[in-house]
């Protein structure tokens, strides 16, 4: 691993009790007169030891370490800068599609007369796979044994292809089904802190003792968890992740990074769920997107790496690339509790004290671009909701913001509720008084309960805090609500060990919360089907429901297609909302219920003391857990290792299989790309507002059965019941090019009152299907754009939300601003991303969608931040308006995966002439 450079000398030895390491010493550039190590900011010198590492004149050069060791507070850089993680992190959603183009890729190459074997990870790749359990079975005692079993007939086709994976693929490896979520696995076990000790099943080797600091690109945009452990890690998409896999760096401009100070310690009664949503609606409203965050002060001695992790886990909500915490004792804490070698340990505490990432309290404060301050004695109870993660609401206060969004969707409610016109807005206004206390299923009714997600069920205070919750909640005679579907889906089997240790998990069953799987469920949409009677009275009374989930994503549609209002919340308020069974209460000041005595139950009467949870998790949480779940964890259950898999070098694609298809981004590929032209003739294919995530671009959740996939699956003999998600035929691009913009609470100007994948074809204004609509405009030979808002593609980093529309025919996407992640993507699909400046919109122009679109400026090639004309007229008077819009194309590397037709295509190319040589 050593460098092929070393202009500043910085090779050095570490000597760790009796091992000795190789290191990049980050004095060096303090030598040099370079660097202030002591107030740069900690992800900075992270970069810093990269840039050190990597040098080789090319793509990490002597200037290059010099901008960034002159990291200044007060410049905004233009400077790019190559990035190479030490390793990339998939869970299955994402991971299948990135190993199937991977396979793909092999094909390719093999066509193009080179070598298949030069498409192999050059880095570790861990894959976990937990997207696919669903909430099928509930509320008994054998839910999660259930649960599994549907799971691994379901997804079969799947999990057999990434096995071939495993066994065709170099450094990449496999975490098997129902062991646990990606990001929970990733903290406890496979997150290093710092190379060069071994862990994470690897075993130390002297004649490869190189330290240097863990870091991770991931394709779940919640990779940023492990941010809370000192490791630099954050969310690209899949197509992005795959080049990294294959050696290309990860390009950026030299950060802005904010800094976040936390002061005092929480209050009693406040957790750190209630820390988490205070955080996000404080950065969101700061603006952060495309910068690092940094956490520093005093207050992190007080806030364990449990806490920190439930923050960094949140850092796609608020929007920003990293939410980092340092190196310190706190670190050294976990890694012992989560059973980390003591060489190991010694080895991050060694390293991180050498090289200046070791935090304490006395330290000098490290510069930042701009800060925040939060006491956190100031911290309140609170939830997030109805529609997003950063609006937070005080736990008093939900009741009327409930009420809000009821009033505003009552407006348009009809009794059949058929195309029923959507809150176009996040937020409501106005405000209605509900019926208290419903005795039956009404408006108001919380119809899903679910303590879910790798946010908060990482956090053993949180869990332990609810299943007290619950204990209290049982002793009083207190029942969850009978129209409530109740789940516990941990992300770790450790939380089942240690709530069973403190005799929580029975009282946590008797109010419903049996363990339902070790997996991403109600968080990714994967809720499963509600109750039929529920379900059918929601349908037929036209019912505005809710959810409480301990979750980070909470969107329109993600949740279940029939619950519109969605609250995030802690633990211990999923039960309390699961008792009240209503959002439309304060549970502040109104009973949850009555007891057994007749009398009220109020939540402060149950709710557990912050000292009374923290002996409980001190007494049961041990670092025996962890070892005896983590010590064989690649080895799964007897249904992954009877999956009987052939090995070979290149994929046997099957052609009946509808989970896993070779896709066509290679087919026909030239040796070298063309030139870039012009967009001439194009046509829109949906104008979008503001908010559109990635979630309505590319659903990950249930196939309906009227929708394009649907009928595409039918037509293959595939029953409704065998549907499974969208999530899950990911590795099938037919269904997922059927499945683009299919998201049911979609809503496209261009056919306005109507919710879900339509649009008009143009020409001559007929309705229809967004995937039928393009198929004819490319069957025109009809380019087609987007029109957005403001944040377009926030959310999760689903690369299909670039993948899709780019095999519908989509060249460009014209928006107010884009989330990192989603911008990205499209960019690695070939996809033009353009912005609106000078704060215009598409109503400024008072475009209507029905115009021809041309795109001027782009033929030849682009730079960065380059400026193109926009000409858009109407077809039937023939006016037309011109604006200038601005290419989001942000790095010389990206404009050349753009000229390349996309990032896939250009690493093809490069590793093509690199085996031919």
């Amino acid at each position: 691993m050593s460098a092929q450079k070393s202009s500043f000398n910085a090779v050095g030895t570490l000597r760790v009790d009796d091992r000795s390491y190789t290191y990049y010493r980050l004095a060096a550039l303090h030598e040099a007169g370079l660097a202030d190590l002591a107030t740069l900011p900690y992800s900075i010198k992270i970069l810093l030891e990269n840039l050190l590492r990597f040098e080789d004149g090319r793509s990490v050069t002597k200037a290059d370490i010099e901008a960034l060791a002159r990291w200044s507070p007060r410049t905004h850089s233009e400077k790019e800068i190559a990035f190479r993680p030490a390793r990339v992190l998939l869970q299955d959603f994402t991971g299948v599609p990135c190993v199937v183009d991977l396979a793909a890729m092999r094909d390719a190459m093999a066509a193009m007369g080179g070598d298949p074997n030069a498409i192999n990870p050059l880095q570790p790749v861990e894959l976990v796979i937990d997207h696919s359990v669903q909430v099928d079975r509930f509320g008994t005692a054998d839910a999660a044994d259930r649960n599994a079993e549907i799971e691994f007939e379901r997804n079969r086709e799947r999990y057999a292809f990434l096995k071939w994976g495993q066994s065709a693929l170099a450094n990449f490896r496999a975490v098997p089904p129902d062991t646990g979520i990606v990001h929970q696995v990733n903290i406890e076990y496979l997150a290093r802190v710092i190379f060069g000790a071994g862990g994470a099943g690897v075993a130390y080797d002297p004649a490869t003792a190189v330290a240097y600091p863990d870091s991770a690109v991931g394709t779940d945009s919640h990779t940023t968890m492990v941010d809370g452990l000192g490791v630099l890690a954050f969310g690209v998409g899949g197509i992005e992740a795959e080049a990294a896999m294959l050696g290309q760096p990860v390009t950026m401009l030299i950060p802005e990074v904010i800094g976040f100070k936390l002061e005092g310690a929480l209050r009693e009664g406040v957790t750190a769920t209630d820390l988490v949503l205070t955080v996000t609606q404080m950065l969101r409203k700061k603006g952060v997107v495309g910068k690092f965050v940094e956490f520093y002060g005093t207050g992190l001695s007080r806030l364990p790496v449990a806490d920190r992790t439930t923050i960094g886990n949140m850092s796609p909500e608020f929007g920003s690339t990293v939410a980092m915490f340092p190196i310190d004792d706190r670190t050294l804490e976990y890694m012992r509790l989560t059973g980390r070698a003591p060489e190991h340990i010694a080895l991050v505490e060694a390293y991180a004290r050498a090289q200046g990432l070791f935090r304490t309290d006395d330290a000098p404060e490290p510069q930042y671009s701009d800060t925040l301050v939060l006491d956190l004695g100031t911290v309140e109870p609170s939830l997030a909701g109805p529609r997003r993660p950063q609006d937070r609401v005080r736990l008093g206060d939900v009741k009327s913001s409930f009420n809000d969004a009821f009033a505003e969707y009552a407006k348009t409610r009809t009794p059949a509720n058929r195309g029923a016109e959507r809150m176009q807005n996040e937020g409501g206004n106005g405000g209605v008084a509900l019926a208290e206390g419903p005795a039956e299923l009404a408006d108001g009714s919380v119809v899903i309960a679910a303590i879910t997600s790798c946010t908060n069920t990482s956090n053993p205070s949180v869990l332990v805090a609810a299943g007290l919750l619950a204990k209290r909640a049982v002793e009083r005679g207190l029942k969850q609500k009978p129209w409530v579907k109740t789940s516990l889906a941990p992300g770790s089997k450790v939380v089942t060990d240690y709530l069973a240790k403190a005799d929580l998990q029975r009282s946590l069953d008797a109010l419903g919360f049996n363990l339902v799987g070790y997996g991403c469920t109600t968080c990714i949409g994967n809720s499963g089907p509600l109750p039929t009677e529920v379900s059918e009275a929601i349908s037929e009374r036209n019912l505005f429901v809710g959810a409480v989930l301990s979750g980070n994503r909470n969107f329109e549609g993600r949740i279940h297609a029939q619950v519109r209002a969605n609250y995030l919340a802690s633990p211990p308020l999923v039960v309390a909302y699961a008792l009240a069974g209503r959002l439309d209460i304060d549970l502040t000041n109104e009973p949850l219920g009555t007891g057994s005595d007749g009398k009220p139950v109020y939540l402060r009467d149950i709710w557990p003391s912050n000292e009374e949870v923290a002996r409980v998790v001190t007494q049961c949480v041990t670092d025996e857990m962890f070892k005896s779940r983590y010590a064989d964890v690649f080895r799964g259950d007897a249904n992954w290792a009877n999956l009987a898999v052939a090995a070979s070098e290149r994929y046997a694609w099957d052609p009946k299989s509808e989970y896993v298809k070779n896709p066509p981004y290679f087919d026909g590929m030239p040796a070298e790309p063309g030139a870039t032209t012009d967009i001439v003739g194009a046509r829109v294919l949906a104008v979008l507002g503001d908010s559109v995530t990635t979630d309505h671009i590319s659903p990950a959740g249930s196939i309906a059965k009227n929708s394009p996939a649907a009928k595409y699956l039918v037509e293959r003999g595939i029953e409704p019941a065998d549907f499974n998600s969208y999530g899950a035929r990911r590795g099938n691009h037919e269904v997922m090019m059927r499945g683009t913009f299919a998201n049911i609470r979609l809503r496209n100007a261009l056919v306005p009152g109507v919710e879900g994948g339509v649009t008009r074809y143009l020409p001559n204004g007929e309705q229809m299907s967004i995937f039928d609509a393009a198929m004819r405009y490319k069957k025109d030979g009809t380019p087609l754009v987007i029109i957005a808002g403001k944040e377009y593609g926030s959310g999760s980093s689903r690369d299909w939300a670039a993948k899709g529309p780019a095999l519908l025919g989509v060249r460009a996407v014209i928006a107010e601003s884009f989330e990192r992640i989603h911008r990205s993507n499209l960019i690695g699909m070939g996809v033009l991303p353009l912005e609106f400046i000078n704060g215009e919109n598409a109503g400024s122009y008072a475009l209507s969608g029905e115009e021809i679109v041309e795109i001027l400026g782009i033929s030849g090639g682009v730079k960065p931040r380059m400026e193109v004309q926009v000409k858009a007229t109407d077809p039937q008077s023939g006016k037309s308006v011109h604006f200038k819009a601005r290419v989001r194309i942000d790095t010389p590397d990206e404009a050349e995966y753009y000229r390349h037709g996309g990032i896939l295509q250009y690493v093809l190319r490069q590793l093509r002439a690199a085996s031919k040589s």
